[in-house]
């Protein structure tokens, strides 16, 4: 379930419990109504406010389950999406890597391309053609996989070398499909900004080397533990594992 479905399927849902709700406003203040009280349309009004009060659990549970269903359903199309995507990343690293070979082999361009056909094919269990029918094939969702694959098949070892400039303008091609791809199949992951990021360039760490007095007598302590309860050792590790830890130390 898309974004936008899932933003309809909510707006219907409220619409009908404010309808819901407006009416059994009404239904209640109707008998104190002037002009109304004691009428036919208040006995009315009273047997529909009882009505939607008995009916009111049944309602509630109705509503949370169908909701639970809608969720469920968007739950599972991001974690498709997800795995789509995260096939697309390993795609176009395999293109680029494929790319950058000097002189790729027949099955170097054959488990590239087959990767790029499955990646294709696996978008028919996320997304349907765009204006698909019964009797219509529709669109593909996201042409740039398709000029991924076009800019690869020029360069099949079949069809002769190409010089280092092409295939540097074939390797470009593919990553600016790709970066096309990324703006617009993200959105729907509805991805926010992270609480504490780092932007500056050159970030290092912020904390310095050391602990807490507490954390180092507790130290300490289990170091005279262990001096005073010898166990069987090896001085070799021993040694080995002191120069070690020597040599992380900060200076």
């Amino acid at each position: 379930m898309t974004r936008s479905k899932l933003d309809r399927t909510l707006r219907r849902t409220y619409v009908v419990l404010v309808v819901i709700l407006a009416i059994s406003v009404a239904a209640k203040l109707a008998p104190r109504i002037p002009g109304l009280e004691g009428t036919q349309a208040a006995r009315f009004a009273t047997d529909i406010y009882d009505y939607l009060k008995d009916m009111s659990l049944v309602l509630v549970t109705v509503v949370a389950a169908y909701l639970a269903n809608v969720f469920q359903k968007r739950s599972k199309f991001i974690e498709r999406l997800e795995e789509e995507w995260r096939g697309i990343v390993r795609t176009k690293s395999a293109l680029f890597a494929f790319c950058e070979k000097s002189a790729p082999t027949p099955d170097d361009y054959l488990a590239a391309f087959c990767r790029i056909s499955e990646t294709i094919d696996n978008m028919r269990v996320v997304y349907a053609n765009v204006g698909e029918t019964d009797e219509l094939i529709g669109l593909y969702p996201y042409a740039p996989l398709h000029d991924m694959r076009r800019a690869l098949q020029t360069l099949d070892p079949a069809k002769g070398g190409v010089s280092p400039e092409e295939r540097k303008l074939i390797r470009d091609a593919i990553l600016q499909a790709f970066y096309a791809l990324r703006e617009s199949f993200l959105v729907e992951l509805d991805i926010g900004e992270p609480d504490n990021p780092i932007i500056p360039h050159a970030a290092r760490r912020r904390k310095q080397p050391g602990a807490t007095r507490r954390a180092e007598r507790l130290k300490a302590q289990q170091a005279a533990t262990y001096t005073s309860h010898p166990a069987p050792r090896r001085a070799e590790i021993d040694e080995l594992l002191g120069q070690l830890r020597t040599r992380e130390e900060p200076a």
